[in-house]
């Protein structure tokens, strides 16, 4: 594993006093499986921003499919943790594109590779580079990757550094597919497996908690200020990690075991419901 570090997470600031970090998972939290994002969640995330909080995207997506969020909740300062933990960003207006990578953590998928193609010889396979390009085999497309993928040999991806392989089956059940994942025996990476066959891998210890245990430090915020919103495996560890794990309605069951308190659906705007309780009065 090597972290590649363009800058740091080491500018400290001082935050106001009971100033929350609060993580929010995007597809499934702060929008549906449509991709869309209410007037509710956008208006409350605003409201916790001027209220002095910290709020911070922790997503599986890559970044290039992760700032549009930002967009959307007028977040324009502040950190992004993008890949499920393997990129994190520093969002500033003065900088030339409006953010930098802060951090960036790669790995050798070769021993992952070989082993979920012997066992999933139909899967389809991406990985997101150490440059932040996607890479994928049979042209495997998706929004989460935030840039078109380039097709290339397995040869040219297994010899590639990797931030996050996915793998996707058409052929199995979540279930079935978490099954295989864990017959094979994974080692040297951090997996998750999602709603659907679609499994993310990146570098071993590397969470969205991980990354966001980086930005707390860096913000000065003291861990009983913490909040996580999620509703997928890969918010697992995060929600164990705040001080505050909220699981969406529509979790799994494993997802709200791990969450200490559960809100409404992400059609019930349960997000905006936690949002709004963070607000004085």
């Amino acid at each position: 594993m090597t972290t590649l570090t363009s800058a740091g997470i080491e500018d400290r600031q001082d935050p106001p006093v009971n100033t929350h970090l609060v993580a929010l998972d995007v597809d499934g939290t702060l929008v549906d499986h449509d991709g869309h994002m209410s007037p509710g969640v956008r208006e409350a995330a605003a409201a916790a921003v001027a209220a002095g909080h910290q709020l911070v995207i922790a997503t599986g997506r890559s970044y290039g499919a992760a700032l549009p969020i930002l967009e959307s909740l007028g977040i324009t300062e502040g950190y992004c943790v993008c890949s499920n933990g393997g990129v994190t960003l520093h969002i500033d207006p003065e900088l030339p594109d409006g953010y930098e990578v802060m951090d960036r953590v790669v790995f050798d998928p070769k021993p992952a590779l070989d082993a979920l193609r012997l066992k999933l010889p139909t899967a389809k396979f991406a990985l997101e580079d150490s440059d932040g390009v996607f890479l994928s085999t049979e042209r495997f497309q998706d929004a989460s990757f935030g840039v078109v993928a380039q097709a290339v040999d397995f040869e040219r991806m297994r010899n590639a550094k990797a931030v996050r392989v996915v793998v996707f089956s058409t052929d199995s059940t979540a279930e079935q597919f978490g099954e295989a994942v864990r017959a094979i025996g994974l080692h040297g990476v951090t997996y998750s497996v999602g709603w659907t066959a679609w499994l993310d891998i990146a570098a071993e210890g590397v969470t969205k908690a991980s990354a966001l245990e980086k930005v707390r430090t860096a913000l000065d915020i003291d861990r009983k200020y913490t909040l996580a919103m999620g509703d997928g495996r890969n918010d697992i560890e995060m929600l164990g990690w705040a001080a505050r794990g909220v699981a969406m309605g529509q979790a799994p069951e494993e997802v709200l075991a791990a969450a200490n308190e559960v809100t409404g659906t992400v059609y019930e705007d349960g997000a905006a419901s936690v949002l709004r309780s963070l607000l004085p009065g």
